[in-house]
């Protein structure tokens, strides 16, 4: 049996990727103009967030799943930044909340990665 922290990201993941699916205009919304497809996107990054959150919770496939949750939070770094840096896609967060919001994509990776 998995360690209880570990189905708790898992389930964290698939959360978030079912979000896209839910409120799918938020994430348009802060991502940055230079990428294409937004509506693709959202969908796109939503199944990944929740194909590696059931990964997670498999022994099995664990370790490629944290691999690829490290790589997805990498991936998200410009999004934060862009939240950052514009008004619209910062959706009225305090800009001390978008600020923590980096160095918690890097907790997130080192959560992920004692699974590998």
């Amino acid at each position: 049996m998995l360690p209880w922290h570990q189905y708790l990201l898992g389930v964290l993941f698939v959360l978030a990727g079912m979000n896209h699916f839910w409120k799918p205009k938020i994430y348009e919304r802060i991502i940055p103009p230079y990428i294409p497809a937004h509506g693709s996107m959202v969908i796109i990054t939503g199944i990944i967030e929740m194909l590696l959150g059931f990964m997670l919770m498999n022994k099995a496939s664990q370790d490629e799943a944290a691999w690829g949750i490290i790589i997805l939070l990498i991936l998200f770094i410009p999004v934060h930044i862009y939240m950052l840096q514009n008004e619209k896609a910062a959706m009225k967060l305090p800009k001390w909340a978008l600020i923590i919001r980096l160095p918690l994509q890097f907790a997130l990776m080192y959560w992920a990665y004692l699974y590998t």
